[in-house]
């Protein structure tokens, strides 16, 4: 385990007073390598799933189809602006081994780092539930309204779940939780603690992270039934199916990514704060990295879950 070169002492900023740099560690070409082709991939997906949403808005004629668009647009520019704010910070760390201390002395950095984690790990989580509730309500509750969500209101939904995230993330400022240094020095993140208000915070981020993926799989499950339902019933030929099904293909996939990338590592959190038990800089490292990958993955949801390829596959099961 990497240990700090300095101990901290009473003048120390908060950020630093549990790893305090600059630290003693063996710096390895595999890290470097690792954080700059993760941070590309990531970004270059991202950049060809926002092409590909972009034409298939420009041809959608359809209400619902123009909102399932919205919110995945949204989610693109956030996974999108997620790997570039985060992984230009990581990648310079890993190439050049800068001092956090003499480039931040007074934390702003650092704190700036771990908002950009905390709201960029919760916006596909929230966006997730958001859409899932727009289809359930979609499919579930059809003459509920006249058409689905008016482009508009989506993207106030979406404004709002960004607006969301983003408090919570500014709660660490405000002594609700604090940003602290992370092994081995490269990335900043929230106290992972069972004492005080860093046991609040803690507890609160993985809750609302549970719970947006325990809402998602609920909505899901009763959306993919009534659907199912609808497409097999008496009334199956009366407007095709073919986008509706793309649609549910899609969120499907997303909240599948989103649990498996994400459960590990809010559960962990939870374990960890509910308990005394020891915060391992390893495990802690591992899960977040797996959490990321949920940056990568996403985009090819888009990408190769196009309703023209949906449609080939129905035509050859039926």
């Amino acid at each position: 385990m990497n240990t700090s070169a300095l101990l901290p002492s009473n003048d120390t900023p908060l950020c630093y007073r549990i790893n305090n740099p600059p630290f003693k560690y063996v710096p390895t070409i595999a890290s470097a390598y690792f954080s700059s082709i993760f941070s590309v991939l990531g970004i270059t997906s991202n950049l060809i799933a926002f092409v590909v949403l972009i034409k298939s808005f420009q041809r959608t004629h359809s209400s619902s189809r123009s909102s399932f668009l919205i919110f995945l647009g949204g989610l693109v520019i956030t996974d999108f602006m997620g790997l570039v704010v985060t992984g230009s910070i990581v990648v310079s760390f890993h190439v050049t081994h800068f001092n956090w201390r003499n480039l931040d002395p007074h934390c702003h950095f650092c704190n700036f780092m771990g908002m950009s984690m905390v709201f960029y790990g919760l916006c596909p989580l929230l966006l997730g539930a958001a859409m899932a509730l727009e289809r359930f309500i979609g499919i579930t509750r059809p003459f509920a309204r006249t058409t689905t969500l008016p482009r508009r209101r989506t993207v106030f939904m979406l404004l709002l779940v960004w607006f969301f995230a983003g408090c919570i993330a500014l709660l660490p400022l405000t002594g609700v939780g604090s940003y602290h240094m992370q092994m081995p020095g490269s990335w900043c993140f929230f106290n992972i603690s069972s004492e005080g208000n860093d046991l609040t915070f803690s507890v609160l981020f993985s809750m609302v992270g549970l719970t947006c993926i325990a809402v998602s799989f609920v909505l899901n499950t009763v959306t993919v039934v009534t659907l199912i339902k609808v497409c097999c019933g008496q009334d199956k030929m009366q407007r095709p199916r073919d986008q509706e099904v793309e649609m549910m293909v899609q969120l499907i996939l997303i909240m599948a990514i989103a649990s498996i990338c994400w459960c590990p590592m809010l559960i962990y959190i939870l374990v960890n704060s509910s308990t005394e038990e020891a915060v391992k800089d390893e495990s802690v490292l591992l899960y977040i990295r797996l959490a990321t990958c949920n940056q990568i993955f996403d985009p090819w949801i888009y990408i190769m879950c196009h309703v023209s390829r949906i449609r080939s596959l129905l035509h050859k099961l039926c």
